[in-house]
């Protein structure tokens, strides 16, 4: 059975759905001035698909300033500059993208780059907040 495709805002809501109204990197409540946008855990540059799995909520601010620094590096750059990221969040989203990837198949660019940022993010000392 193949996949449904959603369109961007489809996408968006069903994040939001999932993760509640709240910006992964900053922790800022989406409202007012504080707009959602699309956020690829992986960057579309190193392979991530515009599949659920690949996206959560952030705010623009955010999604801009990050480009397309990993996620774990940019985990450790929001918690530098003394945001709240949802780190839980984040691994939830690259163990659930992994287990998409190995049931449909293909991403063969994403896959290496998946892996080594779940390592990265294992790796991290629990709460660390880096000076």
């Amino acid at each position: 059975m193949g996949r449904m495709p959603l369109d961007r805002a489809g996408r968006l809501r069903a994040a939001l759905d999932r993760d509640g109204a709240t910006c992964i990197w900053c922790g800022r409540a989406f409202a007012g001035h504080v707009t959602p946008t699309t956020e690829h855990v992986v960057p579309r540059v190193k392979g991530g698909p515009s599949w659920p799995e690949n996206e959560v909520a952030a705010c623009r601010r955010c999604n801009a300033d990050r480009g397309h620094r990993g996620p774990v590096e940019w985990l450790e750059e929001c918690l530098r500059r003394g945001w709240q990221p949802d780190e839980p969040r984040l691994a939830r989203s690259l163990e659930l993208l992994a287990v998409a990837i190995a049931r449909h198949g293909g991403q063969r660019r994403a896959r290496p780059y998946l892996d080594a940022q779940l390592r990265r993010l294992r790796g991290r000392e629990p709460d660390a907040r880096l000076a």
